[in-house]
């Protein structure tokens, strides 16, 4: 399935566990059918919302394998290679595209932070290792540190890096990164709340947290906009917009993985350091979910 210049909703998937903790391979079966039977444009895997952070290479391996298997090109999926290792995220980059990755997600490399150069030569040693599309992830809240836009617009040069996952929230970084777009460079929403702003600026869609829930609604919220109809797209994303904002009410992916349990989707467990939401949230969101009819 080709990557490259896809417009639409992509789903940053939920990793399911089972009660002891395992992995539930079975259970994100059943989750990527209903995605695509939903009509959803991509799924991400080992993303943030996918708990990549608490698993091992091995999980994350048999996850990458079901995944792709199950999708049997069906959408394009991108994986989550980055890692704060440069090292690391090369042997990862070439393990995923050879176990059939459409594409890549490079995270900023956290913790480390570095500065401009050494994040742009972070980059370019998976981009240079590849020859599958890599995404760019700038989400300054996870990994204290934000992608210079200039190291952007290096990037945006190199045939292997199609596009940025915008996620820091802020609608001035992501204008100036709205001037690099074209053709072969793409700018996603990695924020539900502000999809709408950052098509009107470009954006190609959105990598979605919310779309675990509404698939078909996510994808409807693009199609429509991408069809000229823009109202529709505008009246569709406000009226879930508490939603979209009720999953971030306690650190991504606790709410959202709580709200699929409720809505009887079975997302299982979170690992630690990730707990169970408080009461007063929990009962926030399913008044929310009960309110547009979710539960």
């Amino acid at each position: 399935m080709k990557f490259r210049n896809l417009r639409g909703a992509i789903t940053a998937m939920v990793t399911p566990f089972h009660d002891d903790g395992s992995v539930n391979l079975d259970a994100l079966d059943g989750l990527i059918e209903r995605q695509i039977s939903e009509g959803i444009d991509g799924l991400l895997v080992l993303g943030t919302t996918g708990e990549s952070a608490t698993m091992t290479h091995e999980e994350d391996a048999s996850v990458v394998k079901r995944t792709v298997k199950t999708v049997n090109g069906r959408v394009p999926v991108i994986v989550g290679s980055g890692s704060n290792s440069t090292a690391t995220q090369k042997e990862m980059s070439l393990r995923y595209q050879d176990m059939g990755a459409d594409a890549l997600l490079l995270i900023a490399p956290y913790y480390n932070k570095s500065n401009p150069e050494g994040m742009y030569r972070h980059f370019l040693a998976a981009a240079d290792a590849v020859n599958i599309p890599c995404i760019l992830y700038n989400v300054p809240g996870r990994t204290g540190c934000e992608i210079p836009v200039s190291v952007v617009e290096q990037l945006s040069q190199h045939p292997n890096i199609a596009g940025i996952k915008e996620a820091s929230g802020n609608m001035s970084y992501a204008m100036k990164i709205a001037r690099l777009v074209g053709p072969d460079f793409a700018l996603y929403s990695g924020n539900d709340d502000i999809t709408i702003p950052i098509l009107s600026a470009g954006g190609s869609g959105v990598i979605s947290v919310f779309s675990n829930l509404c698939p078909r609604v996510c994808h409807e919220i693009i199609s429509d906009w991408f069809a000229g109809n823009h109202q529709e797209a505008l009246d569709k994303h406000l009226k879930y917009l508490n939603l979209m904002n009720d999953l971030f009410i306690e650190v991504n992916p606790i709410p959202v993985k709580s709200a699929m349990n409720m809505m009887g989707f079975n997302a299982g467990p979170l690992r630690l350091p990730l707990y169970d939401m408080s009461e007063s949230h929990r009962i926030d969101l399913w008044t929310t979910l009960k309110d547009l009819r979710l539960v």
